[in-house]
């Protein structure tokens, strides 16, 4: 009975968290804006950690991506930013959304005003 459930248990498969964004700063240089984006997440290596993030409009249209290409199991919570994000004429409020490799994107949105 043990072995079966041992079994079940192992196959289960694992839900990882989703990489929470504790802050955004934006700042508009010429045209274009600069993104900083602090991130937490669990991070346990190669196998689950947060791979980036990305700003978008109220319709989820994509205007910048910023990669993350390694973990950062140490450094919680990190920043990283994102320069030259075209932001279109009008535009009064963005959103970040992150992501990690194990579950894509998360399903919260960060509110960004821009004034």
């Amino acid at each position: 009975m043990y072995r079966i459930l041992a079994l079940c248990l192992i196959t289960l498969p694992a839900h990882a968290d989703d990489a929470s964004i504790e802050a955004v700063e934006a700042r508009q240089a010429g045209e274009n804006w600069t993104f900083s984006v602090t991130l937490r997440h669990g991070d346990t290596g190669w196998d689950d950690y947060a791979d980036g993030w990305r700003v978008v409009d109220a319709e989820g249209t994509e205007l910048g991506l910023r990669v993350l290409y390694h973990p950062h199991v140490e450094e919680q919570p990190f920043t990283r930013s994102l320069s030259d994000v075209n932001v279109p004429d009008g535009t009064t409020q963005v959103f970040v959304e992150a992501r990690t490799n194990v579950d894509g994107w998360g399903a919260a949105r960060f509110p960004v005003s821009l004034k």
